[in-house]
């Protein structure tokens, strides 16, 4: 948390009211999210600037400057950019003041969130390329692509979705979500999927993720909009967050336990274990 869905849904929250508009004051209240440059540098470079374009790479929130500077933004687990919040809200890590008199103030309870200063073109690009894979709401995610990613990959198929330089945005969340949409097992290897079932991922990866962006993301522990809200997409969770329930397609016990270090729940009717895997 947050993901694609709860990035998306704040980047299209705030665009209609940063674009256009003139970084007029950034004061940084927590050195560690500028770090390793200093918030005063930072500072120095955004200020004055006009805000073309909210972006979103992945799960980066990124504020696209005049004189090709970006401010890309990670929220981590707990980020989230507030417009017009209450001066006092807790754990506030930065206050971006506009020229119209508006502020965004970052909140961070556990701290884990960056700013990221990129200048050029050519430096954002490197930056992401490294760093992000194909970004699943396109064209370009298919079944076929999809493959070709994971070709001769044994690491469990839950593990290649949440590595970001495969499919961008994608975390335990949305991967839970749409693997059960698929019928695909998490531990299955990544490249041992039949064709058909690459086909089914990719298209449960966009359906999981357009629901999560239709409910306004999950709020689950600090996730909100930037005007305070809750999303809603917790309530529509078919089996993330559900060990121990019934599955809602066949009734089945949902079933809790750990892919690459990450809490997994899967119905293991409807997603068949690997027979490698299989409890004895």
């Amino acid at each position: 948390m947050p993901e694609l869905p709860e990035v998306e849904t704040i980047r299209r929250s705030l665009a209609p009211v940063v674009r256009g508009r003139t970084i007029e004051h950034l004061e940084v209240l927590d050195p560690r999210w500028t770090m390793p440059l200093a918030p005063a540098a930072l500072a120095d470079v955004v200020c004055g600037r006009t805000v073309e374009a909210l972006e979103r790479r992945g799960k980066y929130l990124c504020f696209a400057l005049t004189g090709e500077i970006t401010l890309a933004c990670h929220l981590r687990m707990t980020g989230n950019f507030l417009y017009d919040a209450n001066p006092d809200v807790p754990y506030q890590r930065a206050v971006i003041r506009l020229d119209d008199g508006h502020e965004l103030r970052y909140a961070d309870v556990r701290r884990f969130g960056t700013a990221q200063l990129l200048v050029g073109e050519e430096e954002a690009e490197r930056f992401f390329g490294a760093r992000l894979g194909v970004e699943p709401l396109g064209d370009e995610l298919d079944g076929p692509l999809l493959r070709e990613l994971s070709s001769g990959r044994r690491a469990p198929v839950k593990s290649f979705l949440l590595d970001q330089r495969n499919v961008a945005g994608i975390g335990n969340i949305y991967a839970d979500e749409a693997l059960f949409r698929a019928g695909v097992h998490p531990l299955r290897p990544a490249g041992a999927l039949r064709p058909g079932q690459y086909d089914s991922l990719s298209g449960a990866i966009r359906e999981a993720l357009e629901a999560g962006l239709k409910a306004g993301g999950a709020t689950i522990d600090d996730f909100r909009h930037p005007d305070g809200l809750y999303g809603s997409f917790q309530d529509q969770f078919q089996v993330h967050r559900r060990g121990g329930e019934p599955c809602l397609r066949c009734g089945r016990e949902i079933r809790k336990f750990t892919v690459g270090g990450r809490g997994t729940y899967a119905c293991e009717s409807c997603q068949p274990r690997p027979r490698r895997t299989v409890r004895r």
